[in-house]
């Protein structure tokens, strides 16, 4: 079962895998032809600017080499995720602001092609985009230490530098409204000058099957980009999208608001735990 999951979520063959040059290069045309029409004048300028840096996969063609085909899968899951998490945020038609936050953060929705619900939050973080990179990257696995909607989050396989699968298990709801749900997800991470890529999906791993007693949720593709403000460099524009099917049987408008204030409290508490990190670096000792 394995090989056969592996290739639905990878959506290729072990025929086409084994050809690599072919599936290399048919891969980078395709995703610098979506960058190059990302990058056009207007609202999605910000693709530009990482577009014209270089390409935000390039670097993965060499990367490649030497990967069994389990892992070949799982970067390329990664690749599609950031690609499409991109796709998804830069166009900003059909989105509806759903709440907007006493310090300015705002969560707003739209309905994708499948009929999907998807959010993005957008705030600013008084930290520069390296400090985030480095306690949402660097430390995932503290998450739980300070975000009460998350209970744990572990790295099961790291592929490469870029590339990384976790299972993640969140908190109930206050009330119990919505019951823990644990994730399986693959994560690609990128970096291009000063702003930071996170994307990710849902993937099986062998060493997660679903857990007894705990629902199974979804990771559609997701998204967060950090970038540092255009005029004060040492703050970063935080934009999030957050695509999730919690699956069980939650009423749609109870799914809807969970999921939005799930995007207030995450930026809420990541502020408390940026604000705990600086002043623990001052109060260090010369």
């Amino acid at each position: 079962m394995l090989p056969a999951t592996f290739k639905l979520c990878a959506g290729i063959s072990y025929r086409h895998m084994s050809n690599m040059t072919g599936i290399r290069k048919n891969a980078m045309v395709a995703i610098n032809q979506e960058l190059t029409r990302l990058a056009r004048p207007g609202p999605t300028n910000w693709i530009g600017q990482v577009h014209r840096r270089s390409s935000l996969l390039s670097s993965r063609v060499q990367e490649n080499d030497g990967y069994s085909e389990g892992e070949k899968s799982y970067v390329k899951q990664g690749d599609e995720a950031l690609q499409m998490g991109i796709r998804i945020l830069s166009d900003q038609e059909g989105w509806t602001l759903e709440t907007t936050a006493a310090n300015g953060d705002k969560v707003f929705s739209k309905m994708l092609p499948d009929n999907r619900k998807v959010f993005k939050l957008e705030g600013t973080i008084e930290q520069p985009p390296d400090s985030l990179y480095g306690e949402l990257v660097v430390n995932m696995e503290q998450m739980g230490d300070w975000n009460p909607n998350v209970k744990q989050v572990k790295v099961l396989q790291r592929v490469g530098q870029h590339t990384v699968v976790t299972h993640e298990v969140s908190a109930e709801t206050p009330g119990n409204v919505v019951g823990p749900r644990d994730f399986v997800s693959v994560r690609c991470t990128k970096r291009r000058g000063s702003s930071c890529f996170l994307a990710g999906m849902s993937t099986q791993h062998p060493n997660m099957p679903e857990q007894k007693g705990v629902i199974r949720a979804e990771n559609g593709v997701t998204c967060m980009v950090l970038k540092p403000c255009a005029d004060e460099p040492n703050k970063t524009k935080l934009t999030w999208l957050l695509n999730l099917d919690l699956k069980g049987w939650i009423p749609k408008t109870v799914i809807n608001r969970v999921l939005s204030q799930t995007l207030v409290d995450f930026a809420k508490h990541l502020r408390l735990r940026m604000a705990d990190t600086v002043s623990m670096e001052i109060a260090q000792p010369c």
